[in-house]
C-alpha cells in the first residue's frame, strides 16, 4: 500500500518558535530554540526533541524544515534522542551564508545542545554538512544516514533562480524533487514564495547552492570512519543515482538501500521505509557498542 504524504504528521513536542524575540523566552520556547551566534543574537534556529537514549541529529537541506523529519522520528524515538535542527540558512549573513559556515554552526550546536557522539541524518544540503562534519569532527561523529546528499553532484533546482520569482514557477520546481508530485506540500510552496520574493533570500538561496556545488568531497570521503547508511531514491534527478553509487563507492564501509518510485526525498515519500532502515541501522550501532 502507497504512502501519501500530502498530510502533515507531527512530533507532539516541537514548540513553535519564530526566529527572533524581543520579550523573554520560556522555558518551553528555550528549549525549542538555540541561539545561532550566542547571546545577544536574534537570529535562532528550531529546535526539536523527543525520545530517549543516543542522539540522533537531523539536518535538512536548503528547502527543508523539521516538519519534513517528524514522521520518520515519530517512528524511532523509542529508541533514541531524536534532535531535528533548523537553521534559518537564508538569514545567515556574510561567510555565514556558505557550507563552511553552516557546517561550523551545526559543530557549535552539536557541542552545546547534544554533548556526545550522535549519528547525523542528513538530505541534500544537510547531508553535505554531516559529510564534512564527519571529515573534520569525526570524533562528534556516531555514524551517518544520508538521503540526496550534495558533496559529489547535485543539480541545483534554482539554478535559473530570479528575483521575485512567480508562485508556479516554485510550485514547479519544488515539485522536481519527488517522484510523485502529490506529496509536495502546498505549505512549503507558500513558504518558498514568500521568502524568495525578497532579494536578500534569493541572494542568499545562490549562494548556498554555489558554495556547495563548489565544494567537491571525491578526495576526501576516503577519511570517514564513521558507519554510513545511504538511503536513496531510485528517481531521484537532483543528485542522480550514479551520486549515491560513487559515495557507496568512496565512503569506507557504507550500506546502499534504494527505494522505488521515490526523488530526492526519501524521508517524506517513503517515511516509513526510510524509518524502518534507519532503525535497523540503529540496532546495528547498538550492538557494536553493548548500548541497550
Amino acid at each position: 500500500m502507497r504512502e501519501h504524504r500530502g498530510q502533515r504528521r507531527h512530533v507532539p513536542k516541537v514548540v513553535p518558535t519564530t526566529s527572533t524575540t524581543q520579550a523573554p523566552a520560556s522555558r518551553a520556547e528555550d528549549a525549542a530554540r538555540w541561539s545561532v551566534f550566542g547571546p545577544g543574537s536574534e537570529l535562532f534556529a528550531k529546535v526539536g526533541e523527543a525520545g530517549v537514549g543516543r542522539p540522533v541529529v537531523f539536518l535538512h537541506g536548503l528547502v527543508g524544515l523539521n516538519d519534513h523529519w517528524e514522521a520518520v522520528a515519530e517512528s524511532v524515538r523509542s529508541r533514541a534522542r531524536c534532535v531535528m535542527f533548523e537553521l534559518p540558512l537564508l538569514d545567515l549573513p556574510g561567510e555565514h551564508c556558505s557550507i563552511a559556515g553552516v557546517t561550523s554552526i551545526t559543530k557549535r550546536f552539536l557541542d552545546e545542545r547534544v554533548g556526545e557522539p550522535a549519528i547525523l541524518v542528513g538530505n541534500s544540503f544537510g547531508g553535505h554538512v554531516a559529510l564534512r562534519l564527519a571529515i573534520e569532527h569525526p570524533s562528534a561523529v556516531r555514524g551517518m544516514v544520508l538521503a540526496g546528499s550534495s558533496g559529489l553532484f547535485e543539480r541545483t533546482i534554482f539554478r535559473d533562480l530570479v528575483i521575485r520569482p512567480s508562485r508556479e514557477w516554485l510550485a514547479r520546481k519544488i515539485g522536481d524533487l519527488f517522484y510523485d508530485k502529490s506529496n509536495v506540500w502546498e505549505s512549503d510552496i507558500d513558504r518558498a514564495y514568500a521568502a524568495l520574493t525578497q532579494r536578500h533570500a534569493a541572494r542568499a538561496m545562490a549562494r548556498l547552492a554555489k558554495s556547495a556545488k563548489s565544494d567537491h568531497l571525491g578526495d576526501r570521503l576516503g577519511r570517514i570512519t564513521a558507519p554510513t547508511l545511504l538511503l536513496w531514491g531510485r528517481n531521484d534527478t537532483v543528485t542522480p543515482p550514479e551520486t549515491a553509487e560513487e559515495f557507496n563507492r568512496l565512503i569506507p564501509g557504507s550500506r546502499l538501500v534504494w527505494f522505488d518510485r521515490c526523488g530526492h526525498a526519501p524521508m517524506m515519500e517513503h517515511a516509513n521505509a526510510f524509518a524502518s532502515r534507519m532503525g535497523e541501522f540503529l540496532a546495528e550501532l547498538d550492538a557494536t557498542t553493548g548500548r541497550p
